[in-house]
């Protein structure tokens, strides 16, 4: 049985607005049609939903990223008082892609 003691506070938070900001994508598509619909109504409304179209996957990131520092921060705290999260790592005859590999120093 090995136990997280701390997670990397930068590291921890750079995957999280990654990932945060990727999400955030997915809702552009249906915002995009969203605008042209609106556009080929002559609704010009949908120009805000074009600006957030922009803006939301960089507020995500960046919330993300903020979160994420912050979560890390709160782990480490909290796993130094009353200890870390255990995992059981196992070895593996094959390589399957459902395989995970972690390098621990």
């Amino acid at each position: 049985m090995y136990t997280v003691r701390s997670v990397g506070i930068l590291s921890t938070a750079k995957v999280a607005g990654t990932l945060y900001g990727a999400l955030a994508l997915l809702v552009v598509p249906g915002g995009i049609i969203g605008i042209l619909v609106g556009l080929a109504k002559r609704d010009f409304t949908t120009l805000g939903l074009s600006v957030l179209m922009v803006v939301a996957p960089l507020l995500y990131a960046g919330l993300g990223f903020l979160v994420g520092a912050i979560t890390a921060w709160i782990y480490n705290l909290v796993a130094g008082r009353i200890g870390g999260i255990e995992i059981e790592l196992g070895e593996t005859s094959q390589r399957s892609p459902s395989t995970i590999q972690l390098n621990l120093k």
